[in-house]
């Protein structure tokens, strides 16, 4: 639905009184936000998000110092900011806090977040794990002996138990899955430990996040902003920060249908520390993201990258990246100086702006804007005094944070987890069955019988001997597949695009 006016998204004013605004219409064509440590990142970041739910558009966002909390709150006028809205030649903004979702992946500080680990799949999880290319390639080959036998991946119970029964069961297996080393097993098993060690083990399970909790508006209209608090997280578990933020990137692109041009986009994700998730990340995993990135927009789903600096993203994200909002650099160094000359380059020329000199002379809250006009293409850089937030610059306090906590209706719906049936129960009940159907065989057989017929392919053996229980629980295993075949619950395996095995997608 179109207006005569678009909406807009104001960022701030140029010393000669001009407002920098960008549609919201554009918002869709992600963007980059970057800048020295102290120069004002967070701020902007607020004034973005702020901005977005004020025009209906719910956006996900990671909290990394805690600051971002204060959105939740409304602000109040100060010498400090009279003095900046004075500068800018605005008005005050209308004081007033933003509906918040508070989130937590270990559900301390906010609701839990779960994914199951067929979700996850085996991409992003062997970069979790840290796994080399022989270890993620057994890892692989574990998902895909699960697909092949129906056995749900949920929890890292399940994935212990699947490693298990494919180590146990190698010799069988690696006829039609190739070599399945039980070095590279040992590996992974060992990678698990540590990572249950760090707390993680909670967030595999049921009941995974469901999307629609993200995409929520007010009935006044507002976007929620769902806030992320990864004030321990990116710091102590970097490697999980990176894994989990783009497997939401993967399910929203997988779930979202189509959605066009439109006046909003229906959802805007903001990656804060985006060096953590490109660092030491495999050519196989940003070729993926970058695809991702390069898609979504047609869902109606912007994507921001906050960092340091733009030569943090990858070359071919970094292509995708519309908006770009640069605070200031340091340049100390020649490296540091090289660094500079190239951001400049990335900016579309403003003939009365030497891009390079300033970015290293911008003071704090103040930053080189380039937007996208109503076709797409960026703008000239101008040099821009970011506008002051309307919500509170700061945290909250901790009480009003269980406050806020509490009052969530997601809270009661992600509080307990949830364990139904899945590889780990199943392997464990069909090997306790096999072992207990095998113990009442004691009669011995008469010598004058003749020994049982060879399997076709088994050389003859001398004397009856029973078959393994690892033959016996592949061959269970199968005949319960097979049985299962009209069971359409028994046998869903759902992974997004970036957690694909062999092509296959939800």
């Amino acid at each position: 639905m179109s207006s005569a006016t678009p909406p807009m998204l104001t960022l701030g004013g140029t010393a000669d009184g001009r407002t920098i605004s960008q549609l919201a219409a554009m918002m869709n064509r992600h963007g980059l936000v970057t800048g020295a440590t102290g120069t004002g990142k967070t701020v902007t970041l607020q004034v973005l998000v702020e901005g977005l739910s004020q025009l209906g558009v719910p956006v996900f966002t990671a909290d990394i110092k805690g600051d971002l909390s204060g959105v939740a709150d409304a602000g109040r006028l100060t010498p400090k900011l009279e003095e900046r809205l004075e500068t800018l030649g605005m008005s005050a903004p209308a004081f007033e806090g933003m509906p918040v979702a508070l989130w937590d992946l270990f559900g301390r500080t906010g609701v839990p977040i779960r994914m199951t680990v067929s979700e996850m799949g085996p991409l992003l999880l062997a970069r979790l794990l840290d796994l080399n290319d022989t270890q993620t390639g057994v890892l692989y080959a574990t998902f895909k002996i699960a697909d092949d036998n129906g056995l749900l991946l949920l929890d890292l119970a399940d994935l212990r138990a699947m490693l298990a029964f494919v180590g146990a069961n190698a010799a069988q297996l690696k006829l039609e899955y190739g070599n399945l080393s039980a070095t590279s097993i040992g590996a992974i098993q060992r990678s698990l430990l540590v990572l249950e060690e760090q707390g993680a083990d909670v967030v595999f399970g049921e009941p995974a996040l469901a999307l629609a909790d993200l995409i929520q508006t007010t009935p006044d209209g507002r976007g929620v902003i769902n806030l992320l608090d990864a004030t321990k997280l990116a710091a102590d578990s970097p490697h999980l920060y990176a894994c989990f933020l783009f497997w939401l990137l993967s399910e929203l692109f997988e779930e979202l249908p189509e959605r066009g041009d439109a006046e909003k986009p229906l959802f805007v994700l903001f990656f804060d520390e985006a060096h953590l998730l490109f660092k030491g990340a495999p050519k196989t995993l940003v070729d993926k993201i970058e695809q991702v990135v390069r898609l979504i927009r047609s869902k109606g789903v912007g994507v921001f990258f906050v960092t340091q600096s733009p030569l943090d993203v990858p070359e071919a994200v970094l292509g995708q990246l519309g908006l770009k909002i640069q605070h200031a650099l340091r340049a100390f160094t020649p490296k540091d100086q090289k660094a500079v000359r190239v951001v400049a380059e990335t900016f579309r020329a403003n003939e009365g702006l030497d891009t390079a000199k300033v970015i290293t002379e911008l003071a704090t809250g103040e930053a080189l804007v380039s937007t996208l006009d109503a076709r797409g293409q960026p703008t000239p850089v101008e040099r821009t005094l970011i506008r002051p937030p309307g919500s509170q610059i700061g945290p909250i306090a901790a009480e009003r944070r269980q406050e806020l906590l509490e009052a969530s209706a997601l809270r009661e719906r992600y509080a307990a987890a949830i364990d139904r049936e899945s590889a780990h129960e199943v392997l464990a009940r069909r090997a306790t069955e096999k072992s207990e159907a095998a113990a009442p065989e004691t009669a011995p057989r008469d010598a004058h019988e003749p020994a049982p017929a060879a399997e076709p392919g088994r050389r003859p053996r001398a004397g009856y001997q029973r078959q393994s229980t690892g033959e016996a629980l592949i061959k269970s295993v199968v005949r319960s597949v097979g049985s299962q075949l009209g069971s359409q619950i028994g046998r869903q395996v759902v992974r997004g695009l970036l957690g694909s095995l062999f092509g296959k997608s939800r």
